[in-house]
Formats: C-alpha cells, sequence, structure tokens
C-alpha cells in the first residue's frame, strides 16, 4: 500500500466512524466534493498537507489523529 492509498483508507475509515458521506464530508471541510472523490477513487496521487488539514477539520480531529494509526506505521518508504 503507497501513501495515496493509505490516506484514502483513512478518509472512508473516517467517514464510516463518522457516518459521514464524501459530499458531508467536503461540505463539513471546503474542500470541494471533486476532490475528494479523487482521492478516495485512488485518482489523486499527491494529496497535500493543507487538503488533509481541511479534512481533519471536517471530521473534528487533529492531523495527527488522522496519521496515528497502524496504517501509516506499517507504511514503507517509496521511492520515485
Amino acid at each position: 500500500m503507497n501513501i495515496s492509498d493509505a490516506v484514502a483508507h483513512r478518509i472512508l475509515e473516517l467517514c464510516r466512524e463518522n457516518n459521514l458521506t464524501v459530499n458531508k464530508l467536503s461540505t463539513l471541510s471546503g474542500v470541494t466534493q471533486s476532490t475528494v472523490n479523487d482521492i478516495v477513487n485512488h485518482k489523486a496521487k499527491n494529496i497535500g498537507i493543507i487538503t488533509i488539514k481541511k479534512l481533519c477539520d471536517g471530521f473534528g480531529i487533529t492531523i495527527t489523529d488522522f496519521f496515528e494509526t497502524d496504517l501509516f506505521k506499517t507504511l514503507e518508504q517509496e521511492m520515485y
């Protein structure tokens, strides 16, 4: 799993936990629905930290909360 896949997975996980749709998350976070859809559908490869911060604000969590999961702790280094 790469970082983009992990971010998509985490967003969907948080949506389920908070009973939010992608549309509702986009409204709460101020990130366009098309951007959120691109992220969760693995079409966005370079997701900016500002976008992640806005999504965290929509979830009502910190960036630390977003990344503090086993999912991110086990990612291998990506070489491009």
